[in-house]
């Protein structure tokens, strides 16, 4: 069993050390340790950095705090995009490194607190292929946010659960566990904060079988939130409108199969 951790970064180098002494302790515990429901067999891990074109000096500061020797069953993948592409390219460049039975993709500043992979890697049951990480879940939570940061995510959270599954709460994190075969198999066109929502809804439509993990998400320590809002919205209503006319498109066509 190989997991691949993916953890894009930009202008996260306050970040960095954060990253290096709260993660490395838990991936070595999964190693060691397994899961509850982790299969019986020996557990290795890579982690993927992926640096989305930093200005600042993220991916020295990643190189030379992970330059060490990795502990036994890690090894560490560094990559780089020349210029910044956005959140969904550097997911897309972590897929394509990664070899991982399970794919886990998480927030590299640390709001969703990794001492929760375990948890959320128990989840990941045989009959479930992707378990995301939900705050909005009634057994979920929001821990010092700020609500004008929330409006967004939990409304588009909201148009998507009337367009596509109301028992989903939460579409729009990154902090996920993905069965390798839904990540090949799931294409992906978005290169914004997008990218994550797109993902989900696109493997739920496919039959994917989704898993919540009521999480909690917390104030970012340093550094800064990098959504671009005017964006990310503009992104989001031209997707719920896409997902909208699919779901017309296939009322239409049931609806003239019981006519035939």
């Amino acid at each position: 069993m190989r997991l691949s951790i993916i953890i894009p970064c930009y202008n996260e180098a306050e970040n960095i050390n954060k990253l290096y002494i709260e993660l490395l302790p838990v991936v070595e515990g999964i190693l060691s340790r397994g899961w509850q429901g982790a299969p019986d067999e020996k557990i290795t891990a890579e982690i993927i950095f992926v640096d989305d074109g930093s200005r600042d000096d993220t991916y020295t500061k990643l190189q030379e705090q992970f330059a060490s020797e990795p502990p036994d069953g890690i090894n560490y993948k560094f990559l780089k995009h020349e210029v910044n592409r956005g959140l969904g390219a550097a997911v897309r460049t972590g897929f394509s490194g990664a070899d991982g039975d399970i794919v886990i993709t998480m927030d590299s500043d640390g709001t969703y607190k990794f001492s929760s992979l375990p948890e959320l890697l128990s989840r990941l049951r045989p009959d479930v292929d992707l378990v995301t990480a939900s705050p909005y879940h009634p057994e979920g939570e929001v821990v010092g946010v700020p609500a004008y940061r929330l409006l967004l995510s939990q409304s588009s959270s909201l148009l998507y659960r009337i367009l596509v599954d109301w028992h989903i709460h939460t579409y729009t994190c990154l902090y996920r566990a993905y069965r390798a075969e839904v990540i090949k198999n799931i294409d992906f066109q978005a290169d914004d904060f997008l990218a994550g929502t797109e993902i989900l809804v696109k493997a739920m439509l496919q039959g994917y079988r989704v898993e919540e993990f009521p999480a909690a998400l917390h104030r970012r320590e340093f550094g800064v939130s990098k959504a671009r809002i005017a964006q990310t919205i503009i992104s989001h209503v031209k997707f719920q409108f896409r997902i909208l006319w699919f779901r017309l498109k296939s009322l239409f066509r049931f609806r003239a199969e019981q006519k035939l």
